[in-house]
């Protein structure tokens, strides 16, 4: 079936699996494109952004993904999961002289929010959704890591700096899509690497520079074999402390991955799957970053799971039956919820941990049969609920008369600014085109900004002491100050690696813009001219190749 999407006015289309689930958990097909209902649920999830403000239950001073003066209340950590406090005494009728997400906006004013998603870790109060780990600084999504900085998506990681989707690996810097790595320097599409650096699409090498698409090298620079002592000697050039060099080097990484052979897409064990950045999928459509997962349509970060349509971050455990919406963590049967753990039946939810056949609530857990956070019996839960889709249906309360019924939380209802969510890395968006679309934008008042503490950064990082880190330093791309963590100065010397001139916020969107969008195009093979499916369109320069091209070059 294809449709036209609501606010883009672009053509998509609706499978037959997606019409299936939507008939199963009983609702509308979406009016909106995946690209549309994407970049509403991502603008619900704050991975990056970090303030200092007061816990409103203590007063305490806490790290929080909301600004002081947001008009959310909000709790530390501890505080928001312990006992101290009810969400069910914020419940209220549902109100038929009102469209639904007013009164959604109305509650979400006062029940008290969690400050950041960071749990059973050590010493990792600045970070955002992260989860055991240790001594580790200004990242996003972590898992499993120790002495991590300014990095995203990292699982299992330990002396790692400016990565991002890194498994498994030590002491890498700007490590990209990779795994099982040691003391690597801008590696992309990695795997099983050791002392490999600067290098792209390498599998199983040992000791490589400036090499693309090799499997089981030791010894190399430009894909030629080298002596040991030709490569440690270019190697020492390269990695040697000076930003010059650095820059250099990373401009001829750009040049060598741009003249490689690449594949069509970086997928593993597919069946009757189209993807990217996916392994062991079963009838996935249209999915990125998705693993051991089947019948998944339009499905963005998403692990052993079945079902999940149109979704943002569904796994670990795994889900089932998804249906437009971000977070979802062990749990069944959602459909227009954000951050759901363990819970089941949940529809129009945010903030939920094991709650069950409830609609509209928000901060609730371990709870059944709630409307707007008002508990009733399940009687009363399955007279009312119907009654409230059929009042969402007629009350045309979106733009261009649409009903609220089967969409997503509006603009309005995110409570973050676009800018500050991870709308802003996966869909950009200029302040303007964000306005237009409703959201909320913030930016900081450059006045407020200060001036390096420095004229200059030096060139060669052994030239720096301990203090250096007590210096103030301005982005070159965005005019924000940051500072040098100690930690982080020790890594860059050990390294061989610069200190680099950006904040960690725009070193973190220059690695996203180094990967594919997410989005396949219809093109041809490069070499046997196969019909393809790639997150490589045809008019770009680089040279693409089906998966059986590819492996024949490589192997």
């Amino acid at each position: 079936m294809k449709k036209v999407c609501k606010i883009s006015g672009k053509e998509f289309e609706i499978s037959d699996k997606e019409i299936a689930l939507c008939k199963v958990m009983g609702v509308p097909l979406a009016d909106l494109s995946p690209e549309e209902i994407l970049r509403q649920l991502a603008a619900n999830r704050n991975e990056w952004t970090l303030y200092k403000r007061k816990c409103d239950a203590t007063g305490e001073s806490i790290i929080s993904a909301y600004p002081s003066d947001s008009q959310y209340k909000v709790y530390k950590n501890e505080f928001w999961w312990g006992d101290g406090w009810n969400a069910l005494d914020y419940g209220r009728e549902y109100d038929f002289n009102k469209p639904f997400f007013e009164q959604f906006a109305e509650l979400q004013k006062v029940v008290p929010r969690e400050g950041t998603s960071v749990f059973r870790s050590e010493n990792c109060a600045y970070n955002g959704h992260v989860r055991e780990s240790r001594n580790c600084y200004l990242n996003g999504l972590a898992y499993r890591n120790e002495d991590i900085y300014y990095s995203y998506w990292m699982t299992n990681n330990k002396d790692c700096i400016d990565c991002y989707l890194l498994k498994n690996s030590e002491l890498c810097y700007w490590c990209i899509d990779s795994a099982d790595c040691y003391s690597c320097t801008v590696l992309q599409e990695g795997m099983n690497c050791s002392d490999c650096h600067f290098s792209f699409q390498m599998r199983g090498c040992k000791n490589c520079l400036f090499c693309t698409n090799l499997v089981g090298k030791e010894y190399h620079i430009y894909n030629k074999s080298v002596s040991r002592e030709e490569f440690e000697k270019k190697k020492k050039e390269v990695l040697s402390g000076s930003y010059k060099a650095f820059k250099a080097a990373i401009k001829e990484f750009e040049k060598i991955k741009l003249e490689s052979i690449h594949r069509f897409t970086h997928c593993i064990n597919m069946e009757n799957s189209t993807a990217d950045h996916a392994a062991n999928l079963k009838n996935c459509d249209d999915c990125f970053e998705v693993f051991t997962s089947e019948d998944c349509i339009h499905a963005l970060s998403a692990e052993d799971s079945r079902d999940v349509h149109n979704c943002f971050s569904a796994g670990w455990p795994g889900c089932d039956r998804i249906f437009t919406s971000a977070v979802t963590r062990g749990s069944t049967e959602i459909a227009y919820c954000s951050y759901t753990f363990f819970s089941s039946n949940l529809r129009y939810c945010d903030s939920s941990n094991e709650l069950h056949d409830s609609f509209g609530c928000i901060g609730l857990q371990h709870k059944r049969n709630c409307i707007l956070n008002k508990q009733y019996s399940k009687e009363e839960y399955n007279d009312l609920l119907p009654r409230i889709i059929e009042h969402m249906k007629s009350t045309g309360a979106l733009p261009a008369g649409r009903q609220e019924w089967g969409q997503f939380f509006t603009p309005a209802l995110s409570p973050y600014a676009y800018n500050e969510s991870a709308a802003q890395d996966y869909l950009p968006l200029s302040e303007n085109d964000a306005r237009k679309l409703g959201y909320r934008w913030v930016e900081k008042d450059k006045k407020d900004y200060l001036q390096s503490s420095i004229s200059e950064i030096p060139d060669d990082v052994h030239n720096l002491t301990s203090d250096f880190t007590k210096e103030i330093l301005v982005c070159e791309e965005c005019s924000k100050n940051y500072k040098v963590h100690p930690r982080e100065l020790d890594f860059y010397k050990k390294q061989g690696l610069a200190i680099p001139r950006n904040c960690h916020i725009c070193r973190h969107r220059t690695r996203f813009k180094t990967r594919n969008p997410l989005k396949l195009f219809e093109r041809k093979c490069d070499k046997c001219k196969v019909q393809i499916k790639s997150s490589y369109n045809s008019k770009r320069p680089e040279k693409v190749y089906c998966e059986e091209c590819y492996l024949a070059e490589v192997n």
